[in-house]
Formats: structure tokens, C-alpha cells, sequence
């Protein structure tokens, strides 16, 4: 059975349009759908309290690289089937890169040139995506450069964006869920003068930590097993960090820099900890936000990252936890539950040492943002997500393009979920930021660079982006809701960034204005 369909009206903004009472009734009848459809999704999960943390936090391995004559840095990828031992004595059979399980972490320096040699040791094709990476279309990885078993892909490019945490993950058409789901994943995180000078938690693996976290699934004696599917997608009972189950971090140092990453298919987290105190935000998806922001919780779907700073006293622990409830989600409680939503979970203790090396003061400014002109918008496009896995009422077609930009020009794309279920909405090559969401200012926490954003229900979000160089009418980039099962439905649609005055080489379609 499809899923089943939820009347679009237009635009709507709920929270004058819909009186409570509609909405739960409305959300009612969605979780009743679903179930007739036999997604009704899994049952509620609590693990807050019942982790024992008994396993130190497995940190990535940084990739090694070389310097090419040109001065370009090389770094190897190897996707690669094997076997892992989430629990001693118990093989799993997992994905990795240059492993089995996740991927090494690649560093590099804004100015830089870099080649990342892809190999595709698997039994089937793959490909690698640099998700928030802005590059050429050719080096994109999305399902147009999929690499081939037994082949070597080698994208090259330059970096050319601040500071920030970005990540690698596969993007076959069709099976990306599964790719990313059996372990190919890893960070790529950039630096810059401005972001070094400023004498944040830098030293990898110490105080400067990456933190990936996943839901899945295990049997009773340890071996990992398949999600139960919610209409958001696979979803499982419990959390990997880093590839560790029931993880804990030591910490030598009064002030830790957490990277976080959604590494998750379908389950959205609310990170926040165990003891209230608030959750310092210093950057999101595409770097450093302008001042820190202290919260309650941050809400990250898949493939978005925040970077938080937490402050310790010698000898404390603290819990992080994600805490999702359906207000947090922006939904309605049947739909929420359906698709974890309003799960809770331990996901990583913190310990402190007994005695912790002094921080340097973080200062107030982290960052200055200048604000895009909405004077200088060229185009204004809509985007509809809707409950069919559809864009617009289209289905993904990798020989259509459905936008044309023209190079180096401010676009406002408004962004609509027109549904009473989970989405969200990913823009390849370029950091956006959020004008306005249902017309109003956005939170403090979405002031910064975003690429991917939790697209709540019945909500609209006007994103202004500028995509300043790189034109390939031949080749385009993507954009999809990533919630990942989505995507591989066919929630996902192509744009070409052109010359002015051209026009992409694939057949066209265009929803936007002038």
C-alpha cells in the first residue's frame, strides 16, 4: 500500500491554523493510515538511567595524507565489507571505510587543495558524498559519480569555506539508506586562521572530540540486527557513538569540544544533559555561529551537526542524552511516537579527571556573519514536501533538472512541509541561511550556516542562498529530504548552476519566480 495522502491546502502556518484539537485529531488519523499500511513504526524507547557505560568512547583515527608535488593533499578512502565486534566475541557484519565499520577523520585547512583517492573495494557499486562541502559538481559524489567495484574515483578540489564539521557518507540512488546504515560514514572537518586564533578545545581526540552517534538494532547476545521501519524509516531501540556501544569519555580538560553529527537514517535526537545544565552552542552545520548559544536541548536531524562546548569540575560526571518529545518535534503525539519522536536516550558519559588542565577563556565573539540583502534576491523558488516521497509532486529522475541557477546570484528558496509527518531538506554545494520560518525570525540556534534543516510539519522556511562559482551545465547537485529512506523513494530532486544566460544540457523544469 502507498502511503497514504494528506490534503494540501497551500501554504499553511499551524499555529494559527490549526486548533489543537484539529491537529490531534489530525494526527490520529495519519498514525491510523500508517498502520493499515503496516509502518505503524516501533514502540516507545526509554534508556535514560538503564546505560552502564562501560566502554571507553572509540575515537576515529585521523586520515593520513601525503602533499603532492603541486602542494595538493592526497588523502585514501577504502569502502570495504568485514566484520565488527560491537560486543566482545560477537562479529557483525558491517561496512567501513579503511575498516569495518565508519570511516577515518580527514582534516584539512581552508586554501588548501585537495584529491581524495576513492576506492570501491565492495561486491557493488557505492559512491561518496562531502555533505556541506562546497566543490565543483564533478567532485560532488552524488548518484551521478558512482564509483564501481574494483575502481578508483579521484575528486579534486580546493576548500574554500570557514571552519566547520562537515562529513562524508555514500549516495547511491535508491540505497543510500543502506550504505550509510551498514557503516560507511566519517567526518572531514575544516580550519581556518580566524578559527584557529581563537584558542577553541583543538586537540582531536582530547578535548576536541567527534561524536557519531547512530540508532540500531541487536539481538540478545550482541550481533546487530535490522531496524523496525517507521514511516520516518529504520529505527532502532539503541545508540551507537563512534561505533561504541554503552560508551564513556574521559576528560583531562576543563572545557571539551563536542562535534556532533546525526549520523542517524531517519531518527531525529534532542541533545541535552543530564543534569540541566545548558547546552552550549558554538556552530552549526557550516561553521561558527556569531556569539555561543546557551540551550534547553538542540534538535538535530539526520545529517545536520552542532558543535558544543561543555564546561567541567574535577572528578563530575555528566550524561549526555537525547530527549525528543513531539513539542520539540513540532508534531502531533500519535505521529511523534510513531516515529521516535518521543524517545529518550543515554547516549555518552562524560568523566572528568580528578585534576583538568585550565581552558583558555572562549571569547564572546566567535564569528561575524554578514547578512545576506534580501534586496538582491534574483529568484524565488518554492519547494513542497508532501507524504508520497515527492518534491513538488515530482519523483526523483536522474535524467531531468528541476531548477536552473544562474551562477554567483541570490536565490530565496521557501521550503514547505505540507504534511503531518517528518521530514527534512538538504541543499548540496552551499551553505544557506534561514531568513524566516511560518514569517517570523528564526531561533538564535538557526542564525548560523545551515545545509540541511529539521523541516517540522506544517511549517515553512524561507532559506536565502548564493551559489557563487562553479557552473557545470552538463552535471548537477542535489537536493533531498534526508531522511534517508525518503530520499531513496524518490524525495529528491537535480539543479545545474549555470552561466548567465544558459541553460542546463538535461531536460528541464523550473518552479520558481522572478
Amino acid at each position: 500500500m502507498p502511503a497514504p495522502r494528506i490534503a494540501a491546502t497551500g501554504i499553511r502556518r499551524p499555529k494559527a491554523a490549526l486548533t489543537a484539537l484539529a491537529a490531534v485529531a489530525s494526527g490520529a488519523l495519519v498514525a491510523v493510515a500508517f498502520a493499515g499500511c503496516g509502518i505503524a513504526g516501533p514502540g516507545p524507547v526509554d534508556t535514560v538511567g538503564t546505560v552502564d557505560f562501560d566502554r571507553p568512547l572509540a575515537i576515529p583515527p585521523l586520515a593520513e595524507s601525503t602533499v603532492d608535488a603541486d602542494d595538493t593533499r592526497v588523502f585514501s578512502l577504502e569502502a570495504q565489507a568485514g566484520t565488527t565486534e560491537f560486543e566482545p566475541g560477537v562479529p557483525s557484519d558491517t561496512w567501513g571505510f579503511n575498516g569495518t565499520y565508519l570511516g577515518p577523520t580527514l582534516v584539512a585547512d581552508r586554501g588548501e587543495r585537495v584529491r581524495v583517492e576513492v576506492t570501491d573495494s565492495l561486491d557493488e557499486p557505492t559512491t561518496v558524498h562531502w555533505h556541506g562541502m562546497h566543490l565543483p559538481a564533478e567532485m560532488d559524489g552524488g548518484p551521478h559519480q558512482m564509483v564501481q567495484p574494483d575502481a578508483t574515483w579521484s575528486p579534486t578540489w580546493t576548500i574554500d569555506q570557514p571552519a566547520a564539521t562537515l562529513w562524508y557518507h555514500p549516495h547511491p540512488h535508491g540505497e543510500t539508506e543502506e550504505h550509510v546504515a551498514r557503516g560507511l560514514a566519517g567526518m572531514f572537518l575544516l580550519h581556518d586562521p580566524a578559527e584557529r586564533a581563537l584558542g577553541l578545545p583543538s586537540d582531536y581526540g582530547v578535548d576536541d572530540i567527534p561524536v557519531i552517534v547512530q540508532d540500531t538494532g541487536f539481538s540478545s547476545d550482541g550481533r546487530r540486527e535490522s531496524r523496525v521501519r517507521g514511516y520516518a524509516g529504520g529505527l532502532g531501540d539503541e545508540l551507537l557513538v563512534n561505533g561504541t556501544r554503552t560508551p564513556y569519555l574521559d576528560a583531562r580538560n576543563e572545557l571539551v569540544r563536542l562535534r556532533l553529527l546525526n549520523a542517524s537514517t531517519a531518527r531525529t535526537y534532542g541533545f541535552t544533559w543530564s543534569d540541566d545544565r545548558p547546552v552550549e552552542l558554538i556552530a552549526t552545520d557550516g561553521g561558527l555561529l556569531e556569539a555561543s548559544v546557551p540551550l534547553d536541548r538542540i534538535v538535530l536531524s539526520p545529517g545536520e551537526r552542532a558543535e558544543v562546548l561543555v564546561y567541567l569540575t574535577p572528578g563530575e560526571r555528566v550524561v549526555l542524552r537525547s530527549e525528543m518529545t513531539a513539542e520539540a518535534a513540532g508534531m502531533v503525539g500519535p505521529v511523534a511516537a510513531m516515529n521516535g519522536n518521543t524517545d529518550s536516550f543515554d547516549v555518552l558519559e562524560v568523566r572528568a579527571a580528578d585534576e583538568l588542565t585550565a581552558a583558555n577563556p572562549v571569547p564572546e565573539r566567535l564569528a561575524t556573519i554578514e547578512p545576506y540583502d534580501e534586496a538582491d534576491v534574483a529568484t524565488t523558488r518554492t519547494f513542497r514536501l508532501d507524504d508520497s516521497f515527492q518534491i513538488n509532486g515530482h519523483a526523483m529522475d536522474l535524467g531531468r533538472i528541476d531548477e536552473t541557477v544562474t551562477v554567483d546570484t541570490l536565490e530565496r528558496w521557501v521550503v514547505t512541509n505540507d504534511t503531518e509527518v517528518p521530514h527534512s531538506f538538504h541543499v548540496h554545494d552551499v551553505q544557506f541561511r534561514v531568513s524566516s520560518i511560518d514569517g517570523a525570525p528564526p531561533p538564535p540556534e538557526l542564525a548560523g550556516w545551515k545545509d540541511t534543516i529539521h523541516a517540522e510539519p506544517q511549517r515553512e522556511y524561507e532559506l536565502l542562498m548564493r551559489f557563487e562559482d562553479y557552473t557545470d551545465p552538463d552535471t548537477p547537485y542535489m537536493y533531498h529530504c534526508h531522511l534517508l529512506w525518503h530520499e531513496d523513494q524518490g524525495m529528491m530532486g537535480q539543479f545545474a548552476v549555470v552561466e548567465p544566460g544558459t541553460s542546463a544540457t538535461m531536460t528541464g523544469e523550473t518552479d520558481h519566480e522572478h
